[in-house]
């Protein structure tokens, strides 16, 4: 059967390969455009397979809430470069993934990878998008926040940070800004009650053996590690944290004074606490010089 440019265009449009490899599946299948779609797309999973091994640091995170402001999903996906984390196609697949978190109220990531969106599933569409970008995709992790007692809301900072705060006895505005302070300022805990004994122990090790380095008496050592215990516990709790918008004001007074408080936050940034491959090249250069 001859192969028309109208058959491969056709095929290209649909898996989004290269010309020359879409007219070579048509000519093994004698132009049957269903099976080559197959071949292809086994032949797709096979790629996308060799490239999940691979660092995946970049990418997006995407935020979403219902319309009642009652739940929220934050999601990571991740891509290798900033160049396809830019890409339509991927910024399309992380659309379909934001939305399906919340539809199906996802609370990890195999049910969310599980969940059906165009007729098939998300792993599906993600080992597709691979394929076709060439890049390793994952969908790292996601998060859903219900909120009983109040309300949700959000903040991203570009494609880099997401925050979802659920707040009790604040409007829309406030809540906003209080997911910009997170952002911003990324506290550990909400308050210093949340703070495990532990941290707070090894702490205080710390500062009494940096104290005892100066030499003062044991009386002013202990007044200096108290001050000290202090700020810290400021620097790392959200409402010990002066608030961005006002430094004048902890968090703490902001929410008193709007008869507020939070219940959970969380926050979101791309690649956090994934390990980066560094390339070393004048090491890789001195290598090869000394027939390493």
């Amino acid at each position: 059967m001859s192969i028309t440019a109208s058959m491969v265009k056709e095929l290209r449009e649909i898996t989004g390969a290269g010309m020359m490899e879409c007219k070579k599946a048509l000519v093994e299948t004698d132009g049957n455009l269903e099976v080559a779609i197959e071949n292809m797309r086994k032949s797709g999973a096979a790629k996308a397979a060799k490239k999940s091994g691979r660092v995946a640091a970049d990418g997006i995170i995407k935020v979403a809430t219902s319309g009642d402001n009652k739940t929220a999903v934050l999601v990571e996906v991740n891509c290798e470069t900033d160049f396809v984390a830019k890409d339509e196609n991927f910024l399309a697949f992380t659309d379909a993934v934001i939305q399906a978190a919340l539809d199906n109220k996802a609370e990890n990531v195999d049910a969310l990878m599980a969940a059906e969106v165009g007729g098939k599933s998300l792993e599906q569409a993600r080992t597709d998008l691979v394929a076709k970008i060439g890049e390793n995709v994952q969908v790292r992790r996601v998060q859903l926040i219900q909120s009983t007692d109040g309300q949700v809301g959000t903040y991203s900072h570009g494609k880099n940070i997401g925050v979802v705060v659920s707040a009790s006895g604040a409007d829309e505005d406030l809540i906003k800004d209080i997911a910009m302070h997170v952002a911003a300022a990324n506290p550990e805990y909400i308050s210093e009650a949340q703070v495990p004994a532990a941290q707070l122990e090894k702490e205080k090790e710390i500062l009494i053996a940096q104290a005892q380095d100066s030499g003062k008496p044991a009386e002013i050592i202990e007044k200096m590690v108290g001050g000290r215990i202090r700020k810290y516990l400021a620097e790392i709790t959200l409402k010990g944290q002066p608030f961005v918008k006002d430094p004048d004001v902890t968090v703490e007074k902001l929410l008193s004074a709007k008869n507020a408080d939070v219940i959970e936050f969380v926050r979101f940034e791309v690649g956090e606490g994934i390990e980066k491959k560094v390339d070393n090249f004048v090491e890789e250069v001195m290598a090869q010089a000394r027939g390493n």
